[in-house]
């Protein structure tokens, strides 16, 4: 199918073809597919742009993967299938950084087929395909771990997850960085850094900011986050953008040319 650059959801489509692309080879799951579409409905509340609040916790996330020990990414099919080149990008903007497999839905070839996205993508060394040790009192597959990756991380940026690993993780002893467009699902509330953002939008900016730090006199250092006043923040940008729409003071941006 041929889609439009002037058509007012063109990259909305293109998200959509790729998804339906990559869920045809085996990369994403049905089930992925509901998820996307359940985060897609929450960035239109959202008005489909990063808000202030967001770009703080992406700087803040920035500063946390720099000054960690062993920070690692985790990456599920969804996030191969729609961020691939952000991750790898990421992963570029931060020394150390692993990049490790994990999936809900876990076949032996599926956790091969996304570590092959990656490293088309450009990622070096993909960590999961074949798990060396298990989460604490997480019994499903996603306590599959890597025990040079997030096994022994202290922190973990868990883009598009679930909530029971995101406690598992922070009851483990890592500090959890959230990607998720709801502010009210579990993951969020359960992270120490919840950022409400779009995946790609939140993994570029996170990587524009852990550059910076390549000319940062000192070392970051992983400084408390207020979780619970960025949930409120996300929550009030919603707010301001439906009222807005009420009151019929907001324009949809011009597609691009």
């Amino acid at each position: 199918m041929r889609l439009s650059r002037r058509h007012p959801r063109y990259r909305s489509l293109v998200v959509r073809a790729g998804l339906a692309r990559a869920a045809r080879s085996g990369l994403v799951v049905p089930e992925g597919l509901i998820a996307q579409g359940r985060g897609e409905a929450f960035d239109y509340l959202l008005g489909e742009r990063t808000t202030p609040s967001a770009r703080r916790a992406e700087r803040a996330a920035a500063e946390w993967l720099r000054a960690a020990r062993h920070p690692v990414v985790s990456v599920n099919g969804n996030v191969a299938a729609l961020a691939a080149r952000e991750v790898a990008e990421l992963a570029r903007a931060v020394p150390g950084l692993a990049v490790e497999v994990n999936l809900f839905h876990r076949t032996p070839g599926r956790a091969r087929t996304v570590a092959a996205a990656l490293r088309a993508a450009g990622v070096v060394e993909v960590l999961g395909v074949r798990p060396t040790a298990r989460i604490p009192g997480l019994p499903s597959d996603r306590g599959l771990v890597d025990r040079a990756g997030i096994y022994r991380a202290d922190v973990v940026l868990v883009p598009l997850e679930d909530g029971d690993r995101a406690e598992a993780l922070r009851a483990f002893g890592a500090r959890v960085i959230s990607i998720d467009l709801n502010p009210l699902s579990r993951t969020s509330e359960a992270a120490d850094l919840p950022i409400v953002d779009e995946l790609v939008r939140a993994l570029s900016e996170i990587a524009a900011h852990a550059r910076r730090w390549d000319r940062a006199p000192r070392r970051p250092r992983l400084r408390r986050f207020d979780a619970e006043r960025s949930r409120r923040a996300a929550l009030a940008a919603i707010s301001r953008h439906l009222t807005r729409r009420a009151a019929g003071r907001w324009r949809r941006p011009a597609p691009p040319r």
